[in-house]
């Protein structure tokens, strides 16, 4: 065996690399007995169990903590950012097909395509507002209505409503 044993974690270490500190009695002493005048060693983080992990003002009963994540406010936030901006690279990616078979309403399906845009990424940079993840949902009806100028937006519309639908239920979900 190569690695250190649990009754001799030190086993691996030479004396000579590391030497003993001023004022130790040394490894000759100790003979291999664990030294119990030295500072335990930190080994990482410990589980504290829910009880102590938990915060006191969200309690330790089924009404506190549902979610397990250390902060959810900020986990939804970055759910909804995440599918805004999503979103707004998928739409910006959707004007070249759309000028090439863009039809009688090609400008204006181009101009709605880059509004909605913008749109989706000012909204994900204000997901810490209250009334952005309603914002949201009313730029998935927008998305929707363009799809009167070009089918492929009421494609992407549907998928994204579909998305966002989610992304709301995953909210309501984890922060009640």
């Amino acid at each position: 065996m190569t690695g250190p044993t649990p009754d001799r974690p030190d086993a691996d270490r030479h004396p000579a690399d590391h030497p003993e500190p001023a004022g130790s009695t040394g490894r000759a002493a100790s003979a291999g007995a664990p030294d119990r005048t030295a500072p335990a060693q930190d080994t990482g983080p410990r589980d504290t169990g829910p009880a102590q992990d938990a915060d006191p003002a969200e309690g330790s009963g089924p009404a506190g903590r549902r979610s397990g994540l250390r902060n959810p406010e900020a986990a939804v936030r970055g759910l909804g950012a995440g599918t805004l901006g999503l979103e707004a690279l998928v739409l910006l990616l959707a004007i070249q097909p759309i000028r090439l078979v863009g039809g009688h309403f090609g400008g204006a399906a181009i101009a709605a395509t880059v509004a909605l845009a913008v749109a989706a990424v000012l909204l994900a940079g204000l997901m810490r507002r209250p009334w952005a993840w309603t914002a949201g949902t009313v730029l998935q009806g927008l998305l929707l209505l363009a799809g009167l100028l070009h089918w492929s937006l009421f494609g992407l519309g549907v998928i994204f409503a579909l998305v966002w639908a989610y992304a709301l239920h995953v909210r309501r979900v984890i922060l009640g």
